[in-house]
């Protein structure tokens, strides 16, 4: 039996009477690697904010192990987010970054708090960072602090946007090796939102293709699956990076 645990259900986004993405219904199923994907201006990262609570559909609802992200209820489980550029505090160490969320939401002692932001940091590699300030760390340095302080609160669940952008392809590849290792070794759901097609080949396991024109999902399934067998021409151009009028 599949174990769900985000339901999207017929969805409806956008803003100021635009709307992005209409009547959108998915499952995400705990230890997956699920991947949103699409062309740019379809909705991906405007998703992925409705997704964890941040914005408020037109219409349906989001859930995660049944409970209402935007609503904060007693009880939901706690999940990370890693934003496109890393959203780090400019003015924060990066040991003060990743402990935030702790000093916040927890009545840890400092002990306590300086052991786990340490656990973090060196989970994702970045080990003896601790004392730098986000403008003394490279891209790719960025995405992993982001990403150990969307783990700090030990949830199940992370999302990540573009995790790979504006990374090298060197950059890029190691990062998509500690998302596996996390999904891998510990279990951890995640979400990404991506268009780079070599990352989504290399971690996605289950993605959903969102189109801008339709304003509804056109695939699902594994993307290495819908790269080689897809007879939509919207995906073949995507996948294999090619003008529509050649994919069809």
């Amino acid at each position: 039996m599949n174990d769900v645990l985000i339901r999207v259900e017929d969805l409806t986004i956008g803003w100021d009477g635009v709307v992005l993405q209409a009547g959108v219904s998915f499952e995400v199923e705990r230890g997956d690697i699920f991947v949103l994907l699409g062309s740019s201006g379809c909705g991906k990262s405007t998703m992925m904010r409705h997704m964890v609570g941040l914005e408020n559909p037109i219409s349906g609802r989001v859930m995660i192990a049944g409970h209402d992200p935007s609503k904060r209820d007693v009880g939901a489980p706690p999940f990370g987010v890693m934003f496109q550029s890393g959203a780090l505090l400019a003015s924060m160490t990066l040991w003060e970054n990743v402990a935030l969320p702790l000093q916040g939401w927890t009545d840890l002692p400092p002990d306590a708090i300086d052991a786990i932001v340490q656990a973090k940091l060196r989970l994702v590699g970045l080990q003896g960072t601790a004392a730098q300030m986000p403008s003394e760390l490279s891209g790719g340095m960025k995405k992993r602090a982001a990403i150990a302080r969307a783990m700090v609160l030990e949830p199940a669940l992370i999302f990540l946007d573009e995790p790979s952008a504006g990374l090298d392809p060197v950059t890029a590849a190691e990062l998509d090796r500690l998302i596996l290792g996390l999904n891998d070794n510990l279990g951890l759901t995640v979400v990404v939102v991506s268009h780079d097609l070599e990352s989504i080949a290399t971690i996605g396991k289950h993605c959903i293709m969102l189109d801008r024109e339709s304003k509804s999902i056109i695939a699902a399934g594994d993307p290495r699956e819908l790269s080689k067998r897809s007879d939509d021409p919207r995906v073949r151009s995507f996948f294999h990076r090619e003008p529509l009028e050649a994919a069809r």
